[in-house]
């Protein structure tokens, strides 16, 4: 009997341990599916930027030769340099500084007052009122493009940096919004009620409490508002003919350019959207109010 019970307790054993080796194979094979898959996405995205970036600094003549190199060798100047001298880039650079600051101040004037009323008031239908500001980010400014042009003639607003500002604040409002409602969720709300207790109004709370503690995330919005109107192109190139930006003027010149004013444009625009967006990655992770530690 004792024999007998020892035999299946040994099975027992051998087959919970044959079972565990099972699993954590299987658990082995499916991280290392997520690994590689999430590697080869990487590779996917890097590539062209990496790509990008070697063609800018190498020579004219080693971005027209095939196969192109990943590590430009020497590293050179000259295709930049091209590219800057080029008739209208600078100018557009300045038109796109210029209006992208502008949609950046209309933006986030108006996503302080809006993004804090949606982090702190609870009322009927706002996570409604969240996804209907988010869509309208989505709906494709197409359909409003003959339209839109011809109001901004009528009323003599076209070509004008401002007209197009408006219109970048516009398109980018829904987003900061969001992004500014998600840092005032993070700001407990227990530190505005002890303001009101020792006798701050609530405009007097939100302006010596809340707004110092969420300026960082206040202009991690504006940042991706500044890069959203940096980037933007097809408004840019209905809504402007000499006062173009620098993505509409490099759309506008592209097909009489070589490849160095293409490679050296792409870098350009490329590098401010990166080093931005890398800085405010962890607001937009908590676009609907979760708090990022």
């Amino acid at each position: 009997m004792n024999q007998t019970t020892g035999v299946i307790t040994s099975l027992s054993q051998q087959e919970f341990q044959a079972q565990h080796r099972r699993s954590r194979m299987r658990h082995t094979m499916r991280r290392g599916g997520i690994y590689l898959l999430a590697i080869g996405l990487a590779v996917w995205i890097l590539l062209p930027i990496v790509l990008i970036g070697s063609m800018a600094f190498s020579t004219p003549a080693d971005v027209r030769a095939f196969p192109k190199q990943i590590i430009p060798d020497p590293i050179s100047g000259e295709t930049m340099n091209f590219f800057l001298n080029t008739e209208g880039i600078l100018r557009a650079t300045g038109n796109s500084i210029v209006v992208a600051v502008l949609a950046l101040l209309i933006s986030t004037v108006l996503a302080v007052p809006a993004g804090y009323a949606i982090a702190r008031y609870l009322f009927r239908g706002r996570d409604l009122i969240r996804l209907g500001i988010l869509s309208v980010r989505a709906f494709p400014i197409v359909v409003l493009a003959v339209p839109l042009a011809v109001v901004f003639i009528q009323l003599g607003m076209f070509d004008q940096v401002y007209s197009l500002a408006l219109m970048h604040a516009a398109l980018t409002l829904p987003t900061t919004i969001l992004v500014v409602a998600s840092v005032f969720t993070s700001v407990p709300y227990e530190l505005e009620e002890a303001a009101l207790v020792f006798g701050c109004t609530r405009l007097q709370a939100f302006w010596r409490i809340v707004l110092p503690l969420s300026i960082p995330g206040i202009a991690a919005s504006a940042i991706l508002t500044f890069v959203l109107s940096w980037n933007e192109v097809f408004a840019a190139i209905l809504l402007t003919i000499t006062n173009r930006t620098l993505p509409a003027q490099i759309l506008y010149t592209l097909d009489k350019s070589g490849d160095p004013f293409k490679f050296a444009g792409g870098f350009f625009m490329l590098v401010p959207s990166l080093i931005f967006i890398f800085f405010i990655r962890r607001y937009l992770f908590s676009m609907w109010g979760q708090l990022n530690k």
